[in-house]
C-alpha cells in the first residue's frame, strides 16, 4: 500500500501541479487587479452580512464551515512537516501561495454561488455543479465529484484523526484506540443532523479555537521577541537558497511550501467552494470575497503563528531527501505535532503538550465535519434523489466514521501520503476548470464592482451581468 501511495504522490504532486497552482493564483491576482488587497474592507464587511435561511447558511456560517475545513492538522502538523522537509524557507512559500491563492479562492467561491442549486430544500454547489453548468462538460464534473468523495470521504479524514490520536497520546498517554472511539461518537451525533447542525457547530467552534491558539502563540512569540528579526531573516534567506547550510533545499522549500500551503488553506483545491455555495447572499462576488479572506485567516494568521513559534524556540529539525538530519534541534524527533508542543513547553513547561493536543482536537474535529459535508454534497450531485441516495448516504456515513477510527491508529506517514493524493487529485481537476471559467469570474466581478462604484449594495442579475447560464439566479 505504501509503495502504491508513494508512486501516486510522485506522479500527482510533480512540479507541474506546483507550477499550475502558482500560475493560476498569479493569473487571477493580476487579472482582478490585486482584488485580494483592494477589497479587504469589503471582505470584512460581508463576512458578517446575510442571514441564515431555511435553504442556506449565513455568510459567516459558510465562512466558518470553509475555515473549519481549512484550519486543521495542516496548520500544526503540516507546517512542522514543511519546515522539516523544506527548511524554514518553506514558510515563505506558504505565504506566497496564500496571497496568490486568495485570488483563486475568490474565483472558485464566486463560481460556486453563481451555479448553485436548491436540492431538497438546501443549497448545494461547488466545482461539480459549475463544471457541468458553466463548462457544459458532464463527464468532467463527474470526475471531480468522484475525486472529492475519494479524497474527503476516504483519504483525507485519516490524516486528521491520526494527528489527534498522536497529540493526545503524547500529552495524556491516552491510547489512540480510545481517542478514535470518542471522535467517532461525537462526529456521529453531528453529521447525522445535516448541514445546519454542522454550520451551527462550526460558527461557535472555529472562532473560539483559532483565537485561543493565536493568543498562546503570541505569548510564546512575545516572550522571545528579541529573536523575531533573526527568525524572519532565516525564513527569507532559506526561501531563496541563500543559506549555505540549506542552499540545496531551494527546490524542496518551494515544493513543500506550496504543497503544505494548499493542503492547509485549500485554495484551488475545490473543497471551500462547496461550503461557499451554502451561503444566503444576494451577489456571488460577496461570498467570493469572504472566502478569499478565509485563506488569510488560515495561512497568514494560524500557520504563521505555528511557524514562528517553532522557529523562534528552535523546536524543529530539517532533513535532506534521504531522511538524514541537516539541522537537529530535537534529537530523534520526526516532524509532527510534537514540534509545536515543544515550542509551547519551552515557555510553559507541561502546558504545551496538553494545549496543542486540545487545539489539534478542535482543529481536526471541525475539519472532519467539513470533510463529511463535502463528501455528502458530491454524493448528492451524483445521486440526485430517491431511496438509492438515502442508502448511499448512510453507507458513506458509516464508512467515513470507520475510516476515521482506522486513521487514528495507523502510521502517520501513510496517512499523510494518502491525504496528499486526495488533495492533488482535486486540485488538478478544479484549477483547470476555474481557469477555463475565468471569463465568467471576471464578468461577475465587473458587475459587482460597477454597482459598488455607483454606491449601490450589489445584487446579482445574470442577464445584466451576461451570465445567462446561472439559472438559479433567474428565479
Amino acid at each position: 500500500m505504501s509503495k502504491i501511495v508513494d508512486f501516486l504522490n510522485n506522479v500527482i504532486w510533480s512540479n507541474w501541479l506546483v507550477g499550475l497552482c502558482l500560475i493560476a493564483g498569479l493569473y487571477f491576482t493580476v487579472a482582478t487587479r490585486f482584488l485580494q488587497l483592494r477589497q479587504i474592507p469589503a471582505m470584512l464587511r460581508y463576512l458578517f452580512s446575510g442571514k441564515e435561511s431555511a435553504a442556506g447558511l449565513s455568510s459567516f456560517q459558510a465562512f466558518a464551515l470553509a475555515v473549519s475545513g481549512r484550519v486543521g492538522t495542516g496548520n500544526i502538523v503540516g507546517v512542522a512537516t514543511a519546515i522539516a522537509m523544506g527548511g524554514p524557507g518553506a514558510v515563505f512559500w506558504m505565504w506566497v501561495i496564500a496571497f496568490l491563492g486568495a485570488g483563486s479562492a475568490f474565483a472558485e467561491a464566486a463560481l460556486a454561488q453563481m451555479y448553485k442549486k436548491e436540492i431538497d430544500g438546501e443549497y448545494r454547489g461547488g466545482p461539480a455543479y459549475y463544471i457541468e453548468q458553466g463548462l457544459g462538460v458532464k463527464w468532467y464534473a463527474v470526475v471531480f465529484a468522484l475525486s472529492t468523495i475519494l479524497a474527503t470521504g476516504l483519504l483525507l479524514p485519516s490524516v486528521q484523526s491520526n494527528s489527534i490520536g498522536a497529540a493526545v497520546n503524547n500529552a495524556f498517554g491516552l491510547s489512540p484506540y480510545i481517542t478514535g472511539l470518542v471522535i467517532v461518537g461525537l462526529l456521529a451525533v453531528i453529521i447525522f443532523g445535516g448541514v445546519h447542525r454542522i454550520g451551527h457547530v462550526a460558527q461557535v467552534a472555529v472562532p473560539f479555537m483559532a483565537l485561543g491558539y493565536i493568543i498562546i502563540a503570541l505569548v510564546v512569540i512575545v516572550a522571545n521577541a528579541s529573536e523575531i528579526p533573526a527568525v524572519f531573516g532565516t525564513i527569507f534567506r532559506n526561501a531563496f537558497g541563500l543559506d549555505p547550510a540549506l542552499g540545496g533545499l531551494l527546490g524542496a522549500a518551494i515544493q513543500w511550501g506550496v504543497k503544505r500551503g494548499i493542503y492547509s488553506n485549500e485554495a484551488g483545491q475545490g473543497t471551500a467552494p462547496i461550503a461557499a455555495a451554502t451561503a444566503e447572499v444576494d451577489h456571488p462576488a460577496k461570498q467570493g470575497l469572504v472566502q478569499a479572506f478565509s485563506v488569510y485567516v488560515d495561512t497568514w494568521f494560524v500557520c504563521t503563528a505555528t511557524a514562528i513559534m517553532i522557529l523562534i524556540t528552535d523546536s524543529f529539525n530539517v532533513f535532506d531527501a534521504d531522511g538524514k538530519p541537516i539541522i537537529e534541534n530535537l534529537e530523534g524527533f520526526p516532524a509532527g505535532p510534537i514540534y509545536t508542543q515543544n515550542a509551547v513547553d519551552s515557555l510553559l513547561p507541561g502546558f504545551g503538550s496538553a494545549f496543542i493536543a486540545i487545539a489539534l482536537l478542535f482543529f481536526a474535529f471541525t475539519t472532519l465535519l467539513a470533510y463529511y459535508y463535502y463528501t455528502e454534497s458530491n454524493l448528492v450531485y451524483l445521486l440526485k434523489s430517491g431511496p438509492a441516495r438515502q442508502r448511499a448516504t448512510q453507507i458513506v456515513r458509516v464508512l467515513f466514521l470507520g475510516l476515521i477510527y482506522y486513521g487514528s491508529i495507523k502510521s502517520a506517514s501513510l496517512a499523510w501520503a494518502m491525504g496528499d493524493v486526495g488533495v492533488g487529485l482535486m486540485a488538478w481537476v478544479n484549477i483547470i476548470a476555474i481557469l477555463l471559467l475565468s471569463p465568467q469570474v471576471f464578468r461577475c466581478l465587473k458587475d459587482f464592482e460597477a454597482q459598488q462604484k455607483a454606491g449601490k449594495d450589489p445584487s446579482f442579475d445574470p442577464e445584466a451581468a451576461n451570465l445567462r447560464k446561472a439559472t438559479f439566479w433567474k428565479k
